[in-house]
């Protein structure tokens, strides 16, 4: 497996997007062409966030930020890295008339697939494309997620969302993220993002696993791959919490561990770790 992950890393992001493309392109016609996908889901050879169900796995994420993050129906929610919508779709069904939906993603194919499908049906959910420079997902900038300022005013939202962002940044640009998101929360505003956190447990779970992961250590943070360093990044998590988090006017709130590592999978059946902190 890590040697096919490496072999897709020395592809350019515009051509792995395209192999996807092409590689589901007859499934994806004739699913079109027999009425059987959903307008609100997009063709397969378009998704570019990962494995699985994208029903699914969106359901399940609007239900942890529901029980575990207090999203309410109308509040007013900023998805970080949106991606083509796997967050948006089923939140469409739950924030009401006074609650809207604000998402921004450096892929623009993705953004556009949003505006078309989501925001041209629901008026409160808007997305934007940001031109901003990552490993995987866009070569074609200079610009850099350290010096991007967030297109929003200060203490704007209730809830910001990052589902499998910081998992592909590096230090400099995550620590200037979440100082844009305190920023654009309201006092008591409440984050929910996802992360690798490497700690003694995971250390133990990659040892008993065998899994070769996160092999390039540098200054509290881990890569996956040395040269497509932001294809997965791992935090040290006393240094995230306490120098990062914390510093930045936030208060940890709640880690649920994810099974990335190995070993079983937790109640929330969740890969990667959650994390939910709080403006203080």
């Amino acid at each position: 497996m890590n040697r096919l992950r490496n072999l897709y890393y020395t592809f350019p992001p515009v051509l792995r997007r395209l192999m996807r493309r092409i590689w589901y392109f007859p499934l994806d016609l004739y699913e079109t062409l027999a009425g059987k996908r959903d307008p609100m889901i997009p063709p397969r050879g378009m998704i570019f966030i990962g494995s699985g169900d994208f029903r699914k796995m969106g359901l399940d994420i609007r239900d942890q930020l529901i029980e575990l993050g207090g999203l309410q129906p109308h509040h007013r929610v900023l998805d970080v890295g949106c991606g083509i919508g796997r967050v948006a779709v089923p939140l469409t069904d739950y924030l009401g008339s006074k609650g809207s939906y604000e998402g921004f993603d450096i892929v623009r194919s993705g953004v556009r697939w949003c505006n078309r499908r989501i925001g041209s049906r629901y008026p409160n959910f808007r997305f934007r494309h940001v031109d901003l420079k990552n490993d995987l997902y866009n070569l074609s900038t200079g610009n850099r997620a350290k010096h991007f300022i967030f297109p929003y005013a200060g203490e704007e939202f209730d809830l910001a969302i990052l589902t499998s962002v910081f998992t592909h940044m590096v230090l400099e640009d995550t620590d200037h993220y979440l100082a844009q998101i305190h920023r654009v929360l309201k006092p008591g505003g409440v984050c929910f993002a996802t992360f690798f956190l490497m700690n003694d447990r995971a250390r133990d779970l990659l040892e008993q696993s065998g899994k070769k992961m996160f092999g390039t250590s540098l200054p509290h943070h881990y890569l996956f791959h040395p040269r497509v360093r932001e294809a997965n990044v791992a935090y040290d998590e006393k240094y995230l919490t306490g120098e990062m988090i914390e510093a930045k006017g936030f208060q940890m709130e709640q880690v649920h561990y994810g099974f990335w590592p190995g070993g079983p999978r937790q109640a929330l059946n969740n890969f990667q770790d959650i994390c939910i902190f709080r403006k203080t």
